[in-house]
């Protein structure tokens, strides 16, 4: 065999260890959205962006609707090694710790998708919230947020003098703290008890989703009045990962999973901008008043939010360490004094 030959061969055997993969790995990952919802198919986008970058050597089987268990269980089946990874959101975990609180909903905090990202990645958030989700031997991978939910109301909600005694559907947790702070009567209650509620005039409106969303939902068909851009709410949904399973990927496989993901959580955030601004304009044509409340009032409802935060920063170490996090962050951004 000559020379030629020879440094051709071992070419090719550089060539072809450089791009190798590491053992076909499928994970199995469960999350809460319908597959025929917008995240449902930016989540089915991100398993084939992981297949082609990976060359098909990494399989994601996506459960939709928590089809495999409830959405609040899915951490912990993630945990136990039913599935391998958690697809929802961490405001399901307060349970387990009240600091899950302030990675899953921070409520009151920060304006736009693009400032928490920020805090997550170029503030300490990351590190701080991994120590949280590696104690209960999780990966805590990324987030993806949709923005600002509204709120939808059967009567004007300008402001937050027009809280006193609204009554309105409320998730369980820190908000209905906040809003009681300021005058309103939370009611918690299922999404699903959302629509005879205010067909019946039990609350007089509703915190349900984003504009958009709560369109698709057919919240403007009862009431005809929402608070837009929004203010009070920013969920937060997460992937995170079985720690030792993790682990056990190589490192290209981690940066492709990674990578794809914050690719989703990009293209989500831009998706409901795009999608609420379309929702206001037909809103507005069709009679639908949309409050973008003032700074003042804002300034308020923050006013508020802190009183829980603080509240809620004394419920464990970690709740405290990463409230901590957010308000140095939240000072450097100029949104708290």
């Amino acid at each position: 065999m000559n020379l030629k030959n020879v440094l051709s061969m071992a070419g090719a055997a550089v060539l072809l260890g450089a791009t190798a993969f590491a053992e076909p790995v499928t994970l199995r990952i469960q999350t809460h959205y319908a597959s025929e919802h917008p995240t449902g198919k930016a989540l089915a986008n991100w398993v084939d962006d992981v297949s082609v970058m990976s060359n098909g050597e990494i399989t994601i089987e996506m459960f939709y609707a928590s089809s495999v268990v409830a959405s609040v269980e899915t951490f912990d089946a993630a945990i136990n090694g039913i599935l391998d990874c958690d697809a929802t959101g961490g405001a399901y975990q307060t349970g387990k710790n009240p600091a899950f609180q302030f990675v899953g909903d921070i409520m009151g905090g920060y304006d736009t998708p693009w400032q928490q990202y920020s805090w997550l990645y170029y503030g300490d958030g990351y590190a701080a919230a991994q120590e949280l989700y590696n104690a209960q031997n999780m990966q805590l991978i990324g987030w993806a947020i949709y923005g600002q939910e509204s709120l939808s109301s059967s009567r004007p909600i300008a402001g937050f003098q027009d809280l006193e005694g609204w009554k309105f559907r409320s998730p369980p947790g820190m908000e209905t703290e906040i809003f009681e702070e300021l005058g309103a009567s939370p009611i918690v209650m299922d999404f699903t008890e959302i629509f005879t509620a205010l067909e019946t005039g039990i609350i007089d409106g509703a915190d349900a989703s984003g504009l958009a969303n709560n369109v698709g939902l057919g919240l403007y068909d009862i009431v005809n009045h929402a608070t837009f851009p929004g203010f009070h709410s920013m969920p937060s949904d997460h992937l995170a990962c079985n720690k030792d399973v993790w682990d056990g990927l190589t490192e290209q496989q981690r940066r492709i999973i990674d990578t794809a993901w914050q690719k989703l959580a990009f293209h989500i955030a831009l998706y409901n901008e795009k999608a609420n601004a379309e929702a206001a304009a037909k809103l507005t044509a069709e009679g639908v008043t949309l409050y973008d409340w003032s700074p003042e009032d804002r300034a308020e409802f923050r006013r508020a939010a802190q009183v829980a935060w603080e509240d809620w920063g004394t419920r464990s170490p970690e709740a405290g360490a990463l409230l901590e996090s957010h308000k140095s962050y939240l000072k450097d951004l100029g949104l708290i004094n």
